[in-house]
C-alpha cells in the first residue's frame, strides 16, 4: 500500500469533484448521474449520509457511502435504523481496483461507523453482479435479508439482494 493513500471523509469540495468525474465518465446515463450528484450533495450537507473517499496522492481514487437516515433510502424496511447504516456507491477507478485500496477505506469506513455506535451494515447488489456479490461475501455480508426492486430517476427498474453484516 502506498503511503501517499489517506482514507477520509470528504470536503465539498472534494465531493463536488468526485461527482463531476462520474458524471463525465457515465456519458450513457448522465441524467441519473446528475440527478444523484444534487441528491447526494444534499444528504451530505443534512448529514443525512457520510461519504468516506481514498485518496492517493490528491487523487479521489475510492470511494464508498453510509446512508444513516430511512428516509433516503429505497425499500428501508430492515436496511437502515439507529443502530444500522446502508453501504452503496462502492467505486473504485479502474486503474486501482484489485490493489487493496478499496479494502482500506471500507475497513476504515466499517471503524468509523463503530464508533458512532452503528452495530450493523447492510448493503444491496443487482443479482447479475456475481463478482461484487463474492467480493461482499468475502467482507462478511453473508446474511441474505430480502429481495426488491429499486427505481432509478429515470425510471430504470432493478432487481436487488441485500446483505447484512454485523459490526
Amino acid at each position: 500500500m502506498k503511503q501517499n493513500y489517506i482514507c477520509k471523509i470528504p470536503t465539498l469540495e472534494e465531493m463536488n469533484t468526485k461527482w463531476d468525474y462520474e458524471i463525465n465518465q457515465n456519458s450513457e446515463h448522465q441524467s441519473n448521474w446528475i440527478i444523484w450528484k444534487e441528491q447526494f450533495l444534499e444528504n451530505a450537507m443534512k448529514g443525512h449520509i457520510i461519504p468516506y473517499y481514498g485518496v492517493l496522492n490528491g487523487e479521489i481514487i475510492c470511494e464508498a457511502t453510509a446512508m444513516i437516515n430511512p428516509s433516503k433510502v429505497q425499500n428501508k424496511e430492515g436496511l437502515v435504523d439507529e443502530k444500522t447504516a446502508y453501504l452503496a456507491a462502492f467505486r473504485t477507478r479502474k486503474e486501482y481496483q484489485g490493489k487493496g485500496y478499496f479494502s482500506v477505506l471500507f475497513q476504515y469506513m466499517l471503524n468509523d461507523l463503530k464508533s458512532r455506535g452503528y452495530t450493523k451494515v447492510t448493503l444491496g447488489v443487482e443479482p447479475t453482479e456475481t463478482k461484487n456479490k463474492q467480493i461482499y461475501e468475502h467482507y462478511g455480508f453473508d446474511k441474505w435479508i430480502k429481495t426488491a426492486q429499486e427505481k432509478y430517476p429515470d425510471g430504470t427498474l432493478i432487481d436487488v439482494e441485500y446483505y447484512e453484516k454485523t459490526l
